[in-house]
């Protein structure tokens, strides 16, 4: 019998196997993306916004190789480069700052919002963001929204540059009076995922459903003590606090990646909103069997296989679960950024006992169990990639589980092809 099947029938709050992991904790030197990297997806959801970074060229070169993009199809983000005279200080960043915000409109007249991200070099000379989007906004009288948000890659991984932008929308989001109960889904998801989870809850009778981040701005949800929080992407922290500070709750779930992840995910929903396990199992039978048989096509190729994370984009713990419960993976190690332990205990509960979970990084030590493990497939950023691509190991690049639709029971089977892509093309180069 496929394990798969039989744990998804067992209820996730009686599932203790791994309840009790506490991560092992490292410091030293880290190799992540910056948070810069989440404008080519927040782009693409919020598509009545323009993302002006104000950085250094190299902030510009990243923005632009990880878009993909020629510089002449003008996408919805720029970067205003910062010179040797603004980082000197011998120059009025401010001054700098409204005069490329100007050209930005004038090339753009039809913009209404517009986001100022900070970055390194920005936060490095103190620029004050905050103050200049406040200035900005009383500037243009409200014909323009100007936001800010900190992308800088410091202290934080690729993925919390969302985060940090999704916080900074709740404080804009209007106060939710009616009194009735909604379902608030926070985390970017592409746009066929999102029409897909509407039409699941809707089918459940959960109707009053809405996303953050909107597509539109100018349709931000409100929020209020009958708000209910449901977690798509687990690196929220900060923006799931900022939420539950205006009175909203937070519906505890795994993360919906894999069939038994989705489900798990949509059952925490329905329970919230008292959906009878009756009518739950009937909306949701369907494309759980489509699901299920999407992955037995991929199990036969991961089933077994040797498996290291290594930390940069947060999803390694959710990823991992579902490699191991649905595609009968070992985990060797899993290396996250960040653990926030709030919004991450129901899918530790959901792995194996003794799984070695690492918060932090100490680039060198995991390098070197990684060599001596020898796994079959190694989840890391590009950096480490291909150094070790060139040492005869077998590389995933995490930040490709960011740019393609994985959440969800129709992506469930292309979830598990991705990771068994590098194994198939190790295979065919084989000599």
């Amino acid at each position: 019998m496929n394990d798969s099947a039989t744990l998804s029938n067992i209820p996730l709050e009686t599932r203790s196997a791994g309840a009790d992991l506490r991560p092992i904790q490292e410091n030293g030197e880290r190799a992540v993306f910056c948070g810069l990297t989440s404008i080519i997806w927040l782009h693409r959801k919020i598509q009545d916004a323009f993302f002006l970074v104000v950085g250094s060229r190299t902030c510009a070169h990243l923005i632009q190789s990880a878009a993909g993009v020629m510089i002449f199809a003008e996408p919805r983000f720029a970067t205003a480069i910062l010179q040797e005279r603004d980082l000197a200080g011998l120059a009025d960043c401010h001054e700098e700052l409204d005069r490329v915000v100007a050209q930005v409109l004038q090339r753009r007249p039809q913009l209404r919002n517009l986001f100022l991200v900070g970055s390194c070099p920005s936060e490095v000379i103190k620029l004050d963001l905050e103050n200049a989007a406040q200035r900005l906004n009383h500037q243009y009288g409200g014909r323009v929204r100007f936001f800010d948000y900190s992308g800088s890659g410091i202290e934080t991984t690729f993925t919390q540059g969302e985060d940090s932008c999704l916080s900074r929308l709740v404080n804009h989001m209007p106060e939710d009076s009616s009194g009735e109960a909604k379902l608030l889904v926070i985390g970017t998801l592409p746009d066929i995922v999102e029409d897909q989870f509407l039409r699941l809850f809707n089918d459940l009778g959960i109707e009053s459903v809405e996303f953050l981040p909107a597509r539109s701005l100018d349709s931000l949800p409100a929020v209020g003590k009958q708000t209910r929080l449901l977690l798509a992407q687990p690196y929220l922290g900060q923006t799931a606090r900022a939420l539950i500070g205006r009175g909203a709750s937070l519906v505890k779930a795994p993360y919906p990646l894999g069939a038994e992840g989705t489900l798990e995910w949509l059952r925490a929903a329905a329970r919230s909103f008292s959906i009878s396990d009756d009518k739950f199992e009937q909306v949701t039978s369907a494309p759980l069997a489509r699901a299920r048989h999407a992955l037995s096509l991929q199990r036969k190729r991961l089933e077994g296989k040797r498996i290291c994370f290594m930390p940069d984009s947060q999803l390694e713990i959710p990823l991992a679960r579902f490699l191991q419960r649905e595609c009968g993976a070992e985990l060797l190690e899993i290396g996250t950024p960040y653990f926030d332990r709030q919004i991450l205990q129901p899918e530790l509960s959901m792995l194996p006992p003794h799984t070695r979970v690492v918060e932090g990084q100490q680039l060198n030590d995991q390098l070197d169990r990684v060599r001596e493990a020898k796994p079959d497939l190694t989840v890391c950023g590009l950096g480490i990639a291909n150094p070790l691509e060139a040492e005869g190991l077998r590389t995933k690049w995490s930040i490709e589980l960011m740019f393609s639709p994985i959440q969800g029971f129709e992506q469930a089977g292309d979830l598990a092809e991705l990771f068994c892509r590098p194994l198939v093309r190790n295979e065919r180069l084989a000599v």
